[in-house]
């Protein structure tokens, strides 16, 4: 077998292993409601937790806040500067039609 990269300790790859066993063979169940887990992620995303749980080390978990918060503060940023511009331009062209009017 070969050796690959750990991203988290033995303890924690053992545990992230046992729960995706567990989601293949169809008997990993999530938390508060019960229910079936088929997603990959969440598999892991299990196998961490319960591996927190037990002190093994793992790295810190994400916090969802902050991730929104970029993505929210990327959109804004690109939303703020294609408004400004498209706002000069109207004005300019306002600002021309009047002058050749007048002019006439």
């Amino acid at each position: 077998m070969a050796r690959t990269a750990r991203k988290f300790s033995k303890g924690a790859s053992a545990k992230v292993g046992r729960a995706m066993k567990k989601r293949k063979a169809g008997t990993l169940r999530s938390g508060g409601s019960g229910r079936k887990v088929t997603s990959r992620k969440q598999a892991i995303a299990i196998g961490l937790s319960e591996a927190r749980r037990e002190g093994k080390k793992v790295p810190p978990k994400k916090s969802a806040k902050s991730a929104a918060k970029k993505t929210a503060r990327k959109a804004s940023k690109t939303s703020s500067k294609k408004s400004t511009k498209k706002t000069t331009k109207k004005t300019t062209k306002k600002t021309t039609t009047k002058k050749s009017s007048k002019k006439s």
